[in-house]
Formats: structure tokens, C-alpha cells, sequence
């Protein structure tokens, strides 16, 4: 088995980088040469002459090639987060990035795209371990041939630096020129990493020790921001989506933060001495966005306008989505959450209609109460013909049942779910050394796939709601519960550390994809709505509108950059600065003079008057730059499109329509149209379709 290297050291010369293992003396050497950036291995154990520095690492992040240059991508410091079944799990903190030219070329775009990568990439929730595999679920682990290297037993859809690893990878299967077939010798550098949660907490429940642990995986493929990333792709890929795994560990070998035992080898990773057998408990359930093309188009309004292209369109990604899922878990319950009613009536129908079309024979079931008329909207396949048939469909009222603080009423979905939780089981193992993993003793048989608009606030509640139900059951399987007892009730110390963790998973996953904590947190965390926390999500929605629409464009473009969706070095943009804003200069303007009017009007109303002074010539200016404000401000309201900080790599086809409709609007306008001249700068359709062909879809 060959694991990844804990101890790298990289020396930096004139014409290379080199990497070592000092725990590995006789193990070639990585070399990456400069300036071609071409991957190679040394013959033997060697170390360069004339070196101009060695630095001591954690790990290569991977290798990315910008418009000019190409860079080496180091991890240069990590945090221990905990011990995951008695090895050791690490938070990236630094990085660095080494480029391949000794004189680096300061480009105004090389700029931009190395600070979207250390501004919004660099500094995100990466893990990582040298001895366990954390994209997988345990379930996934104990099937895995462990003989393997740890980046090739990873999961492909939340190994998160897969795209930056390409060149090792490649390197790996097949050499090069000089060093042609496969190159074993380069598996301890590929360092894979998860982007997410993941929380170790040693503890007790009912003074038995044992580590609660939950990982959230987001997915590499589709991955973005809010508004700009919905729906899925012609691929299956679907939008932010993330795989959640509660784990309970007991007896596990080494729990602390402390150094090695019984183990000489620095590249085991694993910590502590035999006793008990080590049992491990996980349960698993995913989110994601549903499963059509859709949009939300943000135009400075609170609420943006939907968009929803046709299903049948949908329906072959759909399939790819849906094969994937079903191969990976077995049988999909779809808790949908949207509204019944307003703009998210929409999303409910078209996800119906999808799985009315993917299932045989489909059978709906409609349940109501005094609060709706929809409390329950059940679509089951009345047969087992094909794959398809294992999709059932559960869609529940979330805002009418909780209306009025009444977040009790959200139980009602775990109770309609109850069946078929008993029936999914959850995945335990029994921990055999002799073997080198574990032992299954119990399945997970399917997965409830949760959503709401942004499989955010809402999925959060639900998710931690279907954890609790799971560990409890755990906990009396285990023998440390009476049938029907509850953890909450047996341990309040435990049950504040439950909530906490779901509520800390909760913030992560929405500053991800929202750029802010989440809502509804006050439920997860106390376990009922308050007006404290209803405050709070008011709080958060302001700053959510902020970021969505004048903050996120240049997120989105860090995405796309570091995950391989846009690839600088391929796209046929000439000489034209990227990031260049081409609004026409008047444009551009308003919001300024919006300021400036603001401003003038604050001037005129706190200056103090000179004695004797008429008041109706300052009445006339605080009126003058308020009619200015107020015509900027409607300007701006109104023409939304031409003020949203959009991505700039991959413009959104919905994007350029609604830009090209919005500036011609400005053009026919009274007062400004004469001002904006049509040979003017403008955010060219012509520059889109270049930029589009920089887009590469990640294999």
C-alpha cells in the first residue's frame, strides 16, 4: 500500500523544484523542471546543487497553468484536526504558489487569476489525510482495495483538487518522453483533499466513550455560487451538491492529538495499541439541487426571476444523475422542500414532472390538513421494472407546517419517512487488523436525497432531524439506549455537542455556496425557533442579497478556475484584459453620482447657515441632488442587469441576453440614449463566445 508522504522537502533552484521525503532516503526524487513545468522522477535518491532555498512542506495541492506561467501549488502549513479511526486529519492553513519562471511577467490578468485562486480557494475548508481515504463513506472504504495508492481509492466527485493534480496523475499512468509507461515511484506525491465539514469530537455518551464525527463532502463537479450555479449540467453533475456522513466510533485506537505508538514506520499514520475491537457506525445522506435546467436571473431585485427550460430537455441528464446515484446508493427517497405556492410552485412541478417520467407506472398519493391542502405529495412507482423504479418522490410543506415558529411540526416529515428508514438500515463495521479494514456487519441500503431552492436552510434542518432519528436508533442497537429513550433526554451534555456540530456543518456548507452563515440555525442549535434567531436570518438575508449580487461573480470565477471548468492557457481571448469592465463609462458612472448626490444632500441639510442667509438657496440644492439621487437610484433599479458583478470566465448564456436587452434598453432611453454611443465599449457577445471556448468540461 503506498500512502502519500507526511515529510516533503522542496528545493528551489534556477533550473527546478525538487521534492523528497527525508523518511524516504532511497525513494526517487519528484522534479518538476523550470520553465516548462514538465514532470519527471530521478533515477535514484537526488538532491540539487546550487539550491537557493529548502523549505519543509505538508503536501503538493497540485500543479495549475494560468495565461503566462505555470505553477507549483504547496501546502505549506496544516492544522490536526483530529484522529479519525487512529489517523491523523489535517486542515490546509497556508499555501504557496511556485511558479515555473524564474522572473515572473506581471500581467494584469495573471494577477487577477492568482488572487481569485488565494483569496476564495486557498483560504477554504480543505482537509485532508496521508493514511485514511476521506473522500469515500465508510461503507464505500470497506469495499476498496486497499493495496491501492490513497488517490486512486478516491471518490472522483469529491477528490476537490483532482483538476490541479492532473499533471502528477498523468505523469503517474503514463511518464513521458524519457520516462515512458507507468511511474509507480511518483504515488506518494498525489495528495488528495475534500472540500467541506469535518469534525472530530472525541466525548462520552452515558459515560461511554466514544468520537462523533461528521464530514460533509461538496462535489467538484458544477460546484458554485448561489445564482449562478443551479439546476445540473448536461452531465448529471447537479449543483451544490454535498454528501453528509455521521460517524460514531467506539473503541477507537487513538482519540487524542498526540504522537505515534507501536509503530516505527512515519508513513503509517496510525496511532494507538490493540484492546477492543473498534466499531464504526455511519450514516450517510446527500443534497443537491433539483434536477432540471433552471435559473434564478438577479438583477438587483430581492427576488430574482426564474427561468426553467423545458423538462423533456432535461430528462437524458436527469437519467445520468439519477444512474450515478442509484449505483452509488441504491434506493434515492427525493425530499423535495420547496413552496406549494408563489414562484417556487415552479420547482415543485417541473421536479414532480421529472419523476414522473424517470418512474413506471408512477402513483401519486396528496395528503392535506387544516393548515394546506399539500402537506404531503407522495410519487412512488407502482412497479420494479427498471433501474428508475428505485426513486421515490416525498415532497413536504415545510413553510406552511413550521409557519408561526411551530418548528416541531417539521418531525412530521421524519414520521412520513419512518418506513423507509428502518428499511435503509446505516453501515457498521467492525475494525480487523488482520484484514487491514473493516468488517461489515450492516448496509446502508439507500439515501434520502434532500433539497430545497438552495439545498441550504431548510435541507439543513431536515438533514439533522433524519441524523438525530439515525443515532438514536444506533445508540439502542448498541445497547446504550431502552427502546424508545432518546439521546437528548439521557445526555444534555451530548446533545448540546450534536447540535453544535450540525449547526457548525449547517454555516459551512451555506458560506460555500451563499457566501454567508445559514439560516435557521437557532433550530439546529436550541432546538426550536426564536425570535432572536428569526432576527439573525434577517440579517443574513441582507448580506446574502449584497454578496449574490455585487461579490459573487469573482467567486464563481475562482471556482471555475481552480476546478478546471476554465482553463486560461486554452481560451482564445487575444490580448484583451479579462477582467476589464466594458460597460460603457457613463454607465459605469451612475452609481458614483448616486453617491456624490447623497452626499451633497447630507452637505446641505447638517451645514450650519450664516447668519442672515436666505434658506430657499439650499432648500433648492438639498432638492436639486435629491431629484439626482433618485433619478441614479431608479436608473440602477431598473436596469439591475448592467450592475450585477457577473462572472467573467464563464459568462452565463442568460447572462449575455439579459445584458444585450438591458443596454439596448438604455440606448432608446430619452436623456441617455445620445450619450451611449453604439460603437462604444460594450460586454461583447463576440468576447463571450471567445471565453466560452476556454471552458473545459472536467472529465
Amino acid at each position: 500500500m503506498s500512502l502519500p508522504y507526511r515529510d516533503i522537502n522542496v528545493h528551489v533552484a534556477a533550473d527546478s523544484y525538487t521534492f523528497t521525503s527525508p523518511s524516504s532516503p532511497n525513494a526517487p526524487a519528484l522534479i518538476v523542471d523550470r520553465p516548462t513545468g514538465d514532470v519527471r522522477l530521478s533515477e535514484t535518491s537526488y538532491l540539487p546543487t546550487r539550491v537557493s532555498r529548502v523549505s519543509s512542506i505538508a503536501g503538493i495541492l497540485g500543479l495549475i497553468r494560468l495565461r503566462l506561467d505555470k505553477y507549483v501549488i504547496l501546502i505549506t502549513k496544516s492544522q490536526p484536526v483530529g484522529r479519525l479511526k487512529g489517523h491523523m486529519v489535517y486542515k490546509v492553513v497556508s499555501t504557496e504558489f511556485l511558479p515555473m519562471r524564474e522572473r515572473q511577467i506581471h500581467d494584469p490578468d495573471e494577477d487577477q487569476f492568482l488572487s481569485l485562486l488565494k483569496t476564495y480557494i486557498m483560504k477554504g475548508p480543505m482537509y485532508f489525510s496521508y493514511s485514511i481515504d476521506l473522500t469515500n463513506s465508510f461503507q464505500r472504504q470497506a469495499s476498496a482495495d486497499l493495496s491501492s495508492p490513497l488517490w486512486m481509492r478516491a471518490d472522483d466527485r469529491f477528490f476537490w483538487n483532482r483538476y490541479v493534480q492532473s499533471d502528477l496523475i498523468n505523469f503517474r499512468r503514463q511518464g513521458n518522453r524519457s520516462q515512458p509507461g507507468s511511474q509507480p515511484a511518483a504515488d506518494p506525491y498525489i495528495l488528495p483533499l475534500i472540500w467541506g465539514t469535518l469534525e472530530i469530537r472525541p466525548t462520552t455518551f452515558k459515560n461511554t466513550p466514544l468520537t462523533l464525527v461528521l464530514i460533509t463532502r461538496k462535489a467538484r463537479h458544477r460546484a458554485g455560487t448561489r445564482y449562478f450555479t443551479r439546476g445540473i449540467d448536461e452531465e448529471g453533475h447537479a449543483a451544490n451538491y454535498n454528501e453528509t456522513e455521521q460517524i460514531v466510533v467506539l473503541n477507537d485506537t487513538g482519540r487524542g492529538l498526540g504522537g505515534y505508538a507501536g509503530s516505527s514506520d512515519m508513513q503509517s499514520g496510525k496511532y494507538g495499541s490493540e484492546g477492543a475491537e473498534t466499531q464504526v457506525l455511519s450514516y450517510v445522506q446527500t443534497r443537491g439541487s433539483v434536477p432540471v435546467y433552471w435559473a434564478e436571473i438577479n438583477a438587483l431585485k430581492y427576488t430574482p426571476k426564474l427561468q426553467i427550460r423545458g423538462i423533456e430537455t432535461a430528462l437524458p441528464a436527469a437519467k445520468k444523475h439519477f444512474d450515478e446515484q442509484i449505483r452509488i446508493y441504491g434506493d434515492n427517497y427525493l425530499v423535495n422542500l420547496v413552496n406549494q405556492s408563489g414562484r417556487e410552485k415552479r420547482i415543485k412541478d417541473a421536479y414532480e414532472q421529472m419523476v414522473q417520467m424517470l418512474v413506471t407506472s408512477p402513483s401519486e398519493n396528496v395528503k392535506g390538513d387544516a393548515i394546506t391542502d399539500e402537506k404531503f405529495h407522495v410519487i412512488e412507482p407502482t412497479s420494479s421494472k427498471q433501474e428508475f423504479d428505485r426513486l421515490h418522490y416525498v415532497y413536504f410543506d415545510f413553510h406552511h407546517e413550521t409557519k408561526g415558529l411551530q418548528m416541531h411540526r417539521a418531525m412530521l416529515l421524519v414520521e412520513q419517512l419512518q418506513d423507509a428508514l428502518i428499511k435503509q438500515q446505516y453501515f457498521r463495521g467492525v475494525d480487523m487488523p488482520a484484514n487491514g479494514g473493516l468488517e461489515t456487519r450492516s448496509y446502508q441500503t439507500s439515501v434520502v436525497r434532500t433539497n430545497c431552492m438552495d439545498s441550504l436552510d431548510r435541507t439543513n434542518v431536515v438533514q439533522s432531524m433524519l441524523a438525530r432519528w439515525t443515532l438514536d436508533r444506533m445508540f439502542v442497537d448498541l445497547g446504550l439506549l431502552q427502546r424508545g429513550e432518546t439521546f437528548a433526554a439521557a445526555d444534555p451534555a451530548f446533545e448540546f455537542l450534536f447540535r453544535n456540530l450540525w449547526a457548525d456543518n449547517a454555516d459551512t456548507v451555506s458560506k460555500s455556496y451563499a457566501g454567508t452563515g445559514a439560516m435557521k440555525t437557532d433550530i439546529t442549535r436550541l432546538g426550536k425557533r426564536t425570535k432572536a434567531g428569526t432576527l439573525g436570518d434577517g440579517k443574513v438575508a441582507v448580506m446574502r442579497y449584497y454578496l449574490n449580487n455585487f461579490r459573487d461573480g469573482p467567486r464563481q470565477d475562482a471556482f471555475d478556475l481552480f476546478l478546471g471548468a476554465y482553463e486560461p492557457a486554452a481560451a482564445n481571448i487575444g490580448s484583451a484584459l479579462i477582467f476589464a469592465d466594458r460597460r460603457p463609462i457613463l454607465i459605469q458612472s451612475i452609481p458614483y453620482i448616486l453617491a456624490f448626490s447623497i452626499f451633497f444632500v447630507l452637505v446641505g441639510l447638517f451645514t450650519k447657515r450664516v447668519p442672515g442667509s436666505t434658506v430657499w438657496t439650499i432648500r433648492l440644492f438639498i432638492l436639486f441632488w435629491l431629484v439626482v439621487a433618485g433619478w441614479c437610484f431608479n436608473f440602477v433599479i431598473n436596469n439591475g442587469m448592467l450592475y450585477v458583478n457577473w462572472p467573467k470566465l464563464n459568462p452565463r448564456p442568460w447572462a449575455i441576453e439579459g445584458y444585450q436587452d438591458a443596454i439596448g434598453k438604455v440606448r432608446k432611453d430619452a436623456l441617455l440614449g445620445p450619450f451611449v454611443a453604439r460603437h462604444e465599449r460594450g460586454l461583447s457577445t463576440a468576447r463571450y463566445l471567445n471565453a466560452e471556448e476556454g471552458k473545459k468540461r472536467i472529465e
